[in-house]
C-alpha cells in the first residue's frame, strides 16, 4: 500500500516530538496535507516528499554519492514509489537502489528521522518539471559494508566522507550528537 498522508503526519508528531526547534521548517508540509495535498507523487506541486539515508560506516564517515541529475555530492536518496509503505523503507529502498548495498548489512537508528530539509530543486526542461519543492525526510542508518555496485542512471560515484564534511550545520550537529 502507498504511503498515506496519515502515516506522513505521524511521523512529523514524532519527529516534531523530538526536534520542536524544526516546527517552522516543518510547517510547510503540515500546511499542504491540512489542504489535502498529496505529496507522495513527484508530480506533486508545489512540492513533494522524497526519502532520504544518513548512512554512517563503521569508522563514523558518512556515505556521499555524485548524482548525475545535479552533478553534486549528495546524500542517497530519492521519490518515493508506490510500493513504498513507510518514508524508512522508502529510504533504505532509495539507499540500496543507489548504492548497490544490501539492506541485511544496513540498520536504521530509529523510525524517526533525524533532519526534515525542505530545499528547492531546479525546473528540469528534459523532464518537463518546472522549480519545485522537496520535502525530505531524512533517516539515520548504520553499515559495516562497503559500497555496491551504483546505480549508474543517478549515481556517477560514492565515497566515505568525514561528518564535518556535511554542508548542513543543523545535520551535522545531530549527526555528530548520534555518534557521540
Amino acid at each position: 500500500m502507498p504511503i498515506q498522508t496519515d502515516h506522513i503526519r505521524t511521523v512529523i508528531t514524532a519527529y516534531l516530538a523530538q526536534h520542536p526547534e524544526d516546527a517552522h521548517e516543518v510547517a510547510v508540509v503540515q500546511g499542504l496535507l491540512d489542504t489535502g495535498c498529496g505529496l507522495t507523487s513527484r508530480k506533486s506541486l508545489p512540492g513533494h516528499v522524497t526519502a532520504g539515508a544518513i548512512l554512517v560506516g563503521h569508522d563514523g564517515r558518512v556515505l556521499h554519492i555524485l548524482h548525475n541529475a545535479t552533478g553534486k555530492w549528495l546524500l542517497p536518496g530519492g521519490h518515493i514509489e508506490p510500493t513504498d509503505d513507510t518514508l524508512l523503507e522508502a529510504a533504505g529502498r532509495e539507499l540500496t537502489e543507489e548504492t548497490g548495498i544490501s539492506p541485511q548489512v544496513v540498520a536504521p537508528h530509529s523510525e524517526v528521522p533525524l533532519h526534515i530539509d525542505v530545499h528547492t530543486i531546479d525546473a528540469n526542461p528534459v523532464k518537463g518539471e518546472p522549480a519545485h519543492q522537496h520535502y525530505d525526510f531524512r533517516f539515520f542508518f548504520r553499515t559495516t559494508a562497503d559500497i555496491g555496485k551504483l546505480q549508474t542512471e543517478e549515481v556517477t560515484d560514492a565515497a566515505w566522507r568525514p561528518v564535518e564534511s556535511l554542508a548542513d550545520e543543523h545535520l551535522k550537529r545531530r549527526v555528530a550528537g548520534v555518534l557521540l
